[in-house]
């Protein structure tokens, strides 16, 4: 029996916990939030111990083994350093951290300790990405020369007046929450890195984005791939997400959008292949089943730190790009903060 605390025990939390209460490895043994309401929840709820911050937890705590965190994003890098500290293996929701200093401190941190540090993106576990992602890496369109992709949520009416809307807390707006995932899946779906970007970026107030339109350079191998990138959280849907992904290959395109996956041939055939589509539950079981199995050894970590890396990388570049008006080196930026 794996035995876990989590860090914040608010609305997406209270979710997280309730399907960690359905596995059958994990004891749920103690939380940390610091609103009383949060707090008086989780222990009637889920049984657990609760404590007011991180530090009191783990002073208190002795017989951890992981830590789930869900916390606000500002606060990831300061709680997963704590529990790594501390011994305890980490699940962390995104993004990863804030900025890039931390995010490079984060990964050499990791690359020197034997605590598996997990990011939550959920894409990777989600049958439909893993399907383009195969299209991508296998040829089956053959080479990639150029991606569309896009991300609309009605967000930024809905958030008003929470954390996510303070940038000290998150770290910006719509592009480090919702948008995240999105800059994930363009990346891990086509197997790149971000080599350069420039950026068209919109604030519904000061650091809090609303609306970002980016231009990337994608690097596959030392091969460049041009992507459009448009992010909105003043859209028609919520509070999920709607998306979409273009892949534009040599011999084919691949699309994704919430109608499912759509394939299509130089020579006007259309396939449109069947592939499970899992709710956000089902998605929240498979990445932990992973993270449990990374930190026991039995899997390589699917989602590691170095991915949030890039994430990170790719968000801040995007933001000096529009504050610069030009265009701006994502690997450069890595390397001079890692240097």
């Amino acid at each position: 029996m794996v035995n876990l605390a989590q860090f914040g025990l608010g609305g997406l939390g209270t979710v997280m916990l309730s399907v960690i209460e359905e596995m059958d490895r994990v004891d749920i043994v103690a939380g940390a939030d610091p609103a009383d309401e949060a707090r008086e929840r989780f222990e009637d709820d889920f049984g657990g111990r609760a404590y007011p911050d991180h530090e009191t937890l783990l002073a208190e705590e002795d017989d951890l083994d992981v830590v789930n965190i869900v916390s606000p994003h500002a606060v990831h890098y300061e709680q997963t350093m704590a529990a790594l500290d501390a011994g305890l293996s980490v699940h962390l929701e995104k993004p990863m951290v804030t900025g890039v200093e931390d995010a490079a401190a984060l990964v050499d941190t990791v690359s020197e300790r034997d605590e598996i540090v997990q990011v939550g993106y959920q894409r990777h576990f989600d049958p439909r990405f893993e399907r383009l992602r195969e299209i991508v890496t296998g040829g089956e369109i053959g080479e990639l020369g150029g991606v569309n992709c896009f991300l609309e949520q009605d967000w930024i009416e809905s958030q008003q007046g929470t954390w996510r809307t303070d940038p000290d807390l998150s770290g910006g707006g719509q592009l480090y929450d919702s948008g995240s995932h999105l800059l994930d899946a363009l990346l891990w779906t086509t197997a790149s890195v971000p080599a350069s970007v420039s950026a068209d970026i919109s604030y519904d107030a000061p650091g809090v984005d609303d609306q970002a339109s980016l231009s990337v350079a994608l690097d596959r191998d030392g091969r460049r791939v041009p992507a459009s990138v448009f992010v909105t959280g003043d859209g028609p849907t919520g509070p999920e997400t709607r998306e979409g992904i273009y892949l534009w290959g040599s011999e084919g395109s691949a699309e994704y959008t919430s109608e499912g996956i759509t394939v299509r041939r130089p020579d006007g055939t259309v396939e449109r292949p069947e592939v499970e589509q899992l709710d956000f539950y089902a998605l929240t079981e498979r990445k932990l089943d992973a993270f449990l199995d990374a930190v026991a050894g039995e899997r390589e970590n699917p989602v590691p730190p170095t991915t949030g890396l890039q994430v990170i990388g790719l968000t801040e570049a995007a933001y000096l790009a529009d504050e610069r008006g030009e265009r701006v080196n994502v690997q450069s930026i890595l390397q001079d903060v890692r240097d």
